[in-house]
């Protein structure tokens, strides 16, 4: 009885090119200037309970560039973009339906 196994040898692309320092560098600043508008949204005392979903769409505005930049789902397989969003996705419906348990909506 003989057993063959075939060698398929894992073929990685590598027609993407990874992002230049300078990328980067408009990465962070694009960050900072998110938490800088974060911090100016709190003293928004005119926006009361309309702050969270402000300060919440901005979190997952600097969670989706931190991703997909400095953890370079960008350019590996959308797979693991989904493994992330999908994560994301099922915390944001969970932290939502807790507030709306506890009465945060009232």
């Amino acid at each position: 009885m003989s057993v063959e196994i075939k060698n398929q040898s894992n073929h990685i692309d590598e027609s993407h090119s990874h992002p230049k320092p300078m990328t980067y560098f408009k990465v962070a600043m694009a960050l900072v200037i998110l938490t800088a508008l974060e911090i100016l949204v709190f003293y928004f005392d005119w926006l009361g309970y309309g702050i969270i979903p402000v300060l919440a769409f901005l979190s997952i505005a600097k969670f989706a560039i931190v991703v997909m930049y400095y953890m370079h789902l960008k350019f590996d397989s959308k797979l693991f973009t989904y493994v992330f969003m999908s994560g994301l996705i099922l915390a944001t419906v969970v932290i939502l339906w807790l507030m709306a348990l506890f009465g945060w909506f009232v």
